[in-house]
């Protein structure tokens, strides 16, 4: 047997001169590239005025606060939870349900396959990005002010926000369609509407399906944070009994957040599923 073969390491540097003779620049990037992002950590903490000593002194107040949960306890309010907490399941599914509807034919605009031009496709995209870009927090604070407090503001708030949301989801999806079918349907003599209508609609309408069923759930927790501020639901509860103290009645209403949600996961999964089918694992 003949020993292991000498390695020429001049001739392997000749041979891959990018990997042995890489510039200062390219090597000292990224420890440059560490240090800047160390250096932005530490001047955040010190202009937001982090500081360990109170964050550790806080624990004992919180430790404390949990015990006072326990048991959660709904008192006389049991009741009153139950509806708030149908107007917040009714708020996100509403909410949702119209912004898909209103975000559908807007995300056809936006779609590359079905808007060619630039200068028509354009402006959609950056209107729904506009819309996207505020939170629904910040919607559900403008629109309590224009339709007053209660769930109708809530539901304006969730239907505009996921309205941008959904036109960006829902064109991504009829980009990536498979435009052979649409090709076929043209080729038989059918319209422009008949493209999208029997080529491009059967493919993506599973996938926006599927998710609408997961804005829904997400929605559900979103729907809680805007009741706070005054658009209805358990979130308006929530805030209330927080703000006497009344912490038992609090972890009540947080549990009761929780079983909802996973209730909502639990369903929407099966829908899901029934809708796009159970894929196989290899």
């Amino acid at each position: 047997m003949t020993g292991p073969q000498q390695v020429d390491a001049r001739e392997i540097r000749a041979r891959y001169p990018d990997v042995f003779d890489r510039p200062a620049s390219a090597r000292l990037a990224m420890p440059a590239m560490i240090v800047a992002a160390f250096a932005i950590l530490v001047y955040g903490l010190v202009d937001l005025d982090f500081s360990p000593s109170r964050f550790f002194a806080g624990l004992s107040q919180l430790g404390w606060i949990s015990l006072m949960m326990i048991p959660p306890d709904p008192g006389s309010s049991l009741p009153i939870y139950l509806k708030a907490l149908g107007e917040t399941l009714s708020i996100a599914l509403l909410g949702t349900t119209v912004a898909a509807l209103l975000a559908l034919p807007v995300s056809l605009l936006a779609a590359r396959n079905v808007v060619p031009s630039k200068i028509l496709r354009f402006p959609v995209r950056r209107f729904l990005d506009s819309i996207r870009g505020i939170d629904t927090l910040i919607w559900a604070l403008v629109w309590i002010n224009v339709v007053g407090l209660g769930p109708f503001a809530g539901v304006l708030a969730i239907a505009v926000s996921d309205f941008g949301a959904f036109g960006k989801l829902f064109s991504e999806a009829i980009e990536g369609a498979d435009q052979k079918q649409v090709e076929g349907i043209r080729a038989a003599g059918g319209s422009p509407l008949h493209e999208i209508r029997f080529g491009l609609l059967p493919q993506v309408l599973p996938v926006i399906a599927g998710q609408v069923l997961y804005f829904i759930e997400s929605n559900t927790r979103s729907a809680t944070i805007i009741g706070i501020v005054g658009a209805g639901g358990i979130g308006l509860q929530l805030a209330e009994q927080i703000r006497v103290l009344e912490w038992q009645k609090v972890s009540f209403l947080i549990l009761m957040i929780l079983v909802a949600v996973a209730a909502i996961d639990f369903i929407s999964g099966k829908l899901r599923f029934a809708i796009i089918g159970r894929r196989a694992v290899a």
